[in-house]
């Protein structure tokens, strides 16, 4: 990272910023292009899951490149200067970069669900199994991840 003084490295922070972060864009790679999706989100410490229609161009994308990148940001506040160039933005950002496979079976599927559901609600939650069986889960090893923050 080039502003070291903008880097957060603590593992706690970054967590932190993840589980406040409401949206995951998620940067995938098709024969050289970039495609870049927001999604709702799990996180676990060390995995993302997502949850999605067992077809589109994000899954296809995939089957051919699993190697993927995520951002997330939250307390995002434009900072206006007095001329165009003092104009800033201040904010908290995670990028990272991880593996992604699929999850089929129907246990995993709940328990990633449970993780998804979690971000954004407390309490337990039911799945029915044909809702289960029309769903992909994809899950994201995180291979690294840093944060930084501008204030």
């Amino acid at each position: 990272m080039r502003r070291k003084e903008k880097e957060i490295t603590d593992k706690d922070e970054i967590d932190s910023i993840i589980r406040q972060a409401q949206v995951c864009r998620l940067g995938l790679a098709d024969a050289g292009v970039a495609y870049i999706v927001p999604l709702c989100f799990g996180y676990d410490g060390n995995q993302l899951y997502f949850h999605s229609a067992r077809e589109g161009r994000k899954i296809e994308i995939l089957k051919r490149n699993n190697q993927v990148c995520f951002e997330f940001e939250v307390d995002t506040k434009i900072s206006p200067g007095k001329t165009v160039c003092d104009w800033g933005m201040q904010y908290r950002s995670v990028v990272g970069y991880g593996t992604a496979s699929f999850i089929e079976i129907p246990g995993k599927k709940r328990r990633a669900l449970d993780i998804i559901m979690a971000q954004y609600a407390d309490g337990a939650f039911e799945y029915a199994a044909e809702a289960l069986d029309k769903i992909l889960i994809t899950k994201v090893d995180i291979s690294s991840m840093t944060g930084k923050k501008s204030e």
